[in-house]
């Protein structure tokens, strides 16, 4: 297809195209008054129909009630001999208000009172023949739209009578009646588009001010505006949304704007620390000036560990960076009391001075298994770093419950509802290694698999501090599940996979 010439008319938008370009009020507005033009329209045409089959039905009763004097018998009773003249002046049709005329049963018309003469038509000659009285219209020589009643004569056979009126005593109230529908109509719709456009107006106001803030967060990034949301209706809904939609990204920036800091702040201390030891050697290098063997070899493990602190907490930072609906893994049924076992084994090479008593029974739950060995294994460093020398780790699993409880000098209970916030510690334990996010990353975790945790004091009311976490699952795995590598009856697992586990070494 060749674009248009220059100069040459393009095709015109569609109508649908055009009126989705006009402002949403001034389309509220024209749609109200397409409506209440479209419902006047229908109400003036039945309201005319109505009115016009009522005066037809009125003038046909009017002709039928007409009863033709002793002129038209005086007539009859003559045979009707004189010719068919028209005669205005007639005492009967001037009372009537109507032209009377005589009609044969061949065709002829033999006396005419009125202003003209009426064709003699087919249903005429029929009533004068012997037929029934008929109503029919008809136009005259003038071209007069007149209602013909036409009844046969009782006296004298082979004539009738037709007894006629204008149709122009209804035709003018209909037409006055047309003009003043009309009229009225036409005030109805351009008062509709007013109103329409005045109630679109008012009842997008709140539109308005919804638009004006969505603008105004985009322009300025400000999330702390609020719309009035009062009332019910679908505009007060919209702006609660709105508002709960502001206020949900306010938190979410808060918290990442939080993160950060923390970030910052936790990344500075092993940061400093590490560029202090890496100095120290490089100026040790540059001058000559060796470093006590002994004093070197402290200072490449602090080196060492520090890195490794650094590694963990940005580890532990990817891990709370990701979404709260995105999985680090595939869902699937995991044996949580040989992830527990794992996870023990590993704590107990961490704690080689601490007896690790345990009590574990199977339990399988839906989650992913790399993300609640890693929950479990941060359960149990905690009670590894605050046992006491010596001290006993007790471990449990019972039906879906796992307790972890140390005997170290516990948290304050002033200080238990804040131990899963990020980057929260203990003001007796920040000399300690950490960085304050691996009892928000159990939280975080067991949340994912439908769980939660708990830190409290031990209910024996002794030392310590007991960890609980609880995860929903069964004993058993569901039917056509593998146990899994290490499982009951594979090589390596447990050798009573009825029955608990209990173990105490040092």
């Amino acid at each position: 297809m060749n674009p248009p010439a220059p100069g040459s008319a393009r095709p015109s938008a569609r109508p649908g195209a055009r009126l989705r370009a006009l402002p949403l009020r001034s389309r509220l507005a024209l749609l109200v008054a397409v409506a209440v033009a479209a419902a006047v329209a229908t109400v003036a045409a039945v309201c005319w129909v109505m009115v016009r089959a009522q005066l037809r039905d009125q003038l046909d009763t009017s002709l039928q009630a007409t009863n033709p004097d002793f002129q038209v018998a005086r007539r009859l009773n003559d045979g009707c001999t004189s010719p068919p003249r028209p005669q205005p002046n007639q005492q009967l049709a001037g009372r009537l208000n109507a032209t009377v005329q005589i009609v044969t049963a061949d065709g002829d018309n033999c006396w005419v009172a009125g202003l003209t003469t009426l064709p003699v038509t087919t249903a005429d000659r029929v009533v004068a023949a012997g037929g029934a009285a008929v109503l029919h219209d008809a136009t005259t020589t003038d071209g007069t739209a007149m209602r013909v009643y036409t009844i046969p004569s009782g006296t004298n056979p082979h004539f009738a009578i037709s007894i006629a009126k204008p149709l122009a005593d209804i035709d003018k109230p209909l037409s006055t009646l047309a003009w003043v529908l009309l009229l009225v109509g036409g005030i109805g719709v351009v008062g509709a588009g007013a109103a329409g456009l005045v109630v679109a107006r008012t009842g997008l106001a709140p539109v308005d001010r919804l638009a004006e803030a969505v603008e105004h967060v985009a322009r300025t990034e400000d999330l702390t505006v609020r719309i009035p949301d009062e009332g019910e209706d679908e505009i007060a809904r919209l702006s609660r949304s709105f508002n709960a939609m502001t206020a949900a990204l306010a938190s979410s920036r808060d918290r990442q704007a939080q993160l950060i800091a923390d970030a910052g702040h936790e990344l500075r201390t092993p940061l400093t620390s590490l560029r202090t030891n890496i100095e120290l050697l490089v100026r040790s290098e540059r001058t000559g000036r060796a470093i006590p063997a002994e004093d070197r070899r402290e200072l490449l493990e602090s080196v060492k560990a520090q890195m490794t602190e650094l590694a963990s907490l940005i580890g532990d930072l990817q891990e709370l960076s990701r979404p709260d609906a995105a999985m680090p893994g595939p869902l699937q049924v995991v044996p949580l009391h040989e992830i527990t076992e794992t996870a023990l084994s590993r704590a107990r090479l961490r704690g080689p001075e601490l007896s690790f008593g345990s009590e574990i029974r199977p339990w399988y739950v839906r989650g992913e298994a790399a993300a609640l060995e890693r929950a479990v294994m941060n359960v149990l460093d905690n009670a590894v770093k605050f046992s006491p020398a010596g001290g006993t780790v007790e471990v449990a699993l019972r039906s879906g419950e796992l307790t972890v409880r140390d005997h170290g000098p516990g948290v304050p209970a002033e200080e238990l509802p804040h131990v899963f916030d990020r980057f929260w510690r203990s003001p007796t334990a920040r000399a300690l290694p950490g960085s304050g996010l691996g009892l928000s990353i159990v939280a975080r975790t067991v949340q994912r698999a439908g769980g939660t945790a708990e830190l409290r004091a031990p209910a024996d009311g002794g030392s310590g501090t007991e960890a609980v976490l609880r995860v929903p699952g069964a004993p058993t795995p569901p039917p056509g599940k593998p146990a899994g590598p290490g499982g009951p009856g594979s090589p390596g697992g447990p050798k009573n996979p009825g029955g608990p586990s209990v173990v105490g070494d040092q």
